[in-house]
């Protein structure tokens, strides 16, 4: 057996997939235990409404992880984009961070019909229409 290989992916991703859970609790616990004068100067700094923040921690690390996808099926440069337009970037994460059509993206994916059906859902549609040709590839 090589190093490379391990001998129980199903229970590696187990582990994996419980700790990530508890982290999750955790900051979730974290995220409770703030008062609302604390939680809100949070929000301000982070330029992001208290009911945008607390989505956006419900929703956990992975909650946008749709956009870096949809960027490459567009042939967006994502590096380019956050070079040029990082509070662009930014907002888009929060965007596709709080979207209710995470199914439709990852179908679309999976279909390869990404760039044909984003704008029908992706509220980012209106920001993809518009960057300028600094970030396609």
């Amino acid at each position: 057996m090589t190093a490379q290989t391990k001998p129980y992916p199903v229970f590696d991703t187990l582990v994996t997939a419980f700790s990530d859970w508890l982290k999750h609790r955790r900051e979730m616990n974290e995220l409770r235990e703030l008062n609302t004068s604390e939680f809100d100067r949070i929000a301000s700094e982070l330029r992001v409404s208290p009911g945008d923040l607390t989505e956006l921690v419900r929703q956990g690390p992975h909650a946008a992880d749709e956009l870096p996808q949809m960027l490459k099926a567009l042939g967006i440069d994502e590096e380019a984009l956050a070079r040029t337009q990082p509070l662009v970037l930014r907002d888009m994460e929060r965007v596709c961070a709080l979207c209710h059509h995470k199914g439709e993206c990852v179908r679309d994916f999976a279909a390869g019909s990404a760039a044909e059906h984003y704008e029908e859902y992706c509220p980012n549609a209106p920001t993809i229409d518009v960057l300028g040709p600094e970030v396609h590839k």
